[in-house]
């Protein structure tokens, strides 16, 4: 009779890191606002934290909703939470709210400036009702907190 192979637990599945528009821009956009780090930096410091945590991670940036919707939409087979900083698209994506109620997955989102001390227009999120947290003004250090966040609730 051969022997039972050792039953490994399941994969898991990795926490999507989603970036809107402009990010890309990071360090070099606004610095007074956004500061000096860079996209490279974010994702740098995510991978170190995410590997801390246990967290398999993928990352995307787009300066298209189109691709943000798609790449959200395979989330729901392919992720286990999302980390989402939606730049402008936050104010004005329906699309993006559809997406993410679609994916039934644990949503964060976070903004590396506090959002409520700038332009009345930016204190209105379509993402924050779907999220099960939000993150703002932390600088790029809200990225590591909404992992952090994540990694307690994907372990429950």
């Amino acid at each position: 009779m051969a022997a039972k192979a050792a039953r490994r637990p399941p994969a898991r599945k990795p926490v999507l890191v989603l970036n809107g528009p402009n990010l890309n821009m990071l360090g070099k956009r606004q610095p007074e606002i956004y500061g000096r780090e860079t996209l490279a930096d974010v994702e740098k410091q995510c991978r170190v934290e995410a590997a801390r945590l246990g967290l398999p991670v993928e990352f995307l940036q787009s300066n298209h909703e189109g691709v943000l919707v798609d790449r959200i939409q395979a989330a729901r087979e392919q992720n286990s939470g999302i980390v989402i900083n939606a730049g402008a698209l936050t104010h004005t994506s329906v699309a993006l709210l559809d997406a993410l109620n679609a994916a039934e997955l644990p949503v964060i989102e976070v903004h590396i400036s506090n959002i409520y001390k700038r332009e009345s227009f930016r204190h209105h999120s379509y993402i924050s009702p779907v999220a099960v947290g939000v993150i703002a003004g932390l600088g790029i250090q809200g990225y590591l907190l909404a992992l952090q966040a994540l990694a307690r609730l994907l372990a429950r």
